[in-house]
């Protein structure tokens, strides 16, 4: 199943800053041709700023133009990253998870 959320928002500060929440779930990172990256966090808002200020991205990390994500507590969230990788194949596999 893919994330609950439907709708997804544009990867820019001001929209992370406005939409994202400092709660811990899961998100994804997309663009036109599909999902780059699909990670768990405890502060969403965090790691997508974190993206946002990276200084020297890599060439799939800029191409990124929205994200979406899904609130779940902690004991669920790795199980549920790993499902959302397994269904939706990001570009980039972070080593520590889809595994």
């Amino acid at each position: 199943m893919p994330f609950a959320r439907h709708s997804g928002y544009s990867f820019t500060t001001f929209s992370v800053r406005q939409n994202a929440p400092k709660w811990g779930g899961v998100y994804g990172l997309s663009n036109a041709q599909g999902w780059i990256y699909i990670h768990a966090v405890d502060d969403i808002r965090a790691a997508l700023l974190d993206h946002l200020n990276e200084r020297n991205p890599t060439i799939f990390f800029r191409s990124v133009t929205g994200f979406t994500f899904e609130l779940c507590d902690t004991a669920e969230r790795s199980q549920r990253c790993n499902r959302l990788i397994e269904e939706l194949h990001p570009a980039v596999r972070d080593s520590s998870q889809g595994r």
